[in-house]
């Protein structure tokens, strides 16, 4: 079974995140959305509320499963018997900051990281982004799947 994990703050899930999920579903039996938690970021949504977001949008689809974790990925990809680390890429700063992280996990584990680039009209849509249009009172729909809609 090809396993990948998807590890992300999800702060909030994006059409863009989604995008690569739903494609990365071609690629792999079973995606984990592994929910982590850096220490040096201050969130606009809670672990509780980020991981209903995946839940609830990703409820029919058998193949995926949603868990919190800490720590580094590739021991969390060990624990959980996958082999795979699945990354979504919207622009070449993105690679470079990947390619880094991919190369570091490839040195301490046998995991092979893999890149998909986003569909052309999402790769423009970060988290960071649509929590800026939220705080300024924007219309975000446009960006997150119906669960992020609050």
């Amino acid at each position: 079974m090809n396993k990948a994990v998807f590890p992300g703050s999800f702060d909030p899930l994006t059409l863009g995140h989604y995008d690569i999920i739903e494609r990365g579903l071609t690629l792999f039996d079973e995606i984990i959305l592994a929910l982590g938690n850096n220490a040096q970021k201050k969130y606009m949504f809670s672990e509780d509320q980020r991981e209903h977001f995946l839940t609830e949008t990703f409820k029919d689809e058998p193949r995926i499963k949603v868990m919190r974790y800490q720590g580094l990925t590739v021991e969390f990809c060990k624990a959980n018997d996958a082999g795979f680390i699945l990354r979504g890429l919207r622009n070449p700063a993105d690679f470079e900051f990947e390619k880094a992280i991919a190369h570091t996990n490839r040195k301490l584990a046998k995991i092979e990281t893999v890149f998909l680039l986003t569909s052309s009209g999402k790769s423009y849509i970060s988290s960071s982004i649509v929590r800026d249009v939220i705080r300024n009172n924007g219309d975000y729909t446009e960006l997150v799947p119906g669960a992020v809609r609050v």
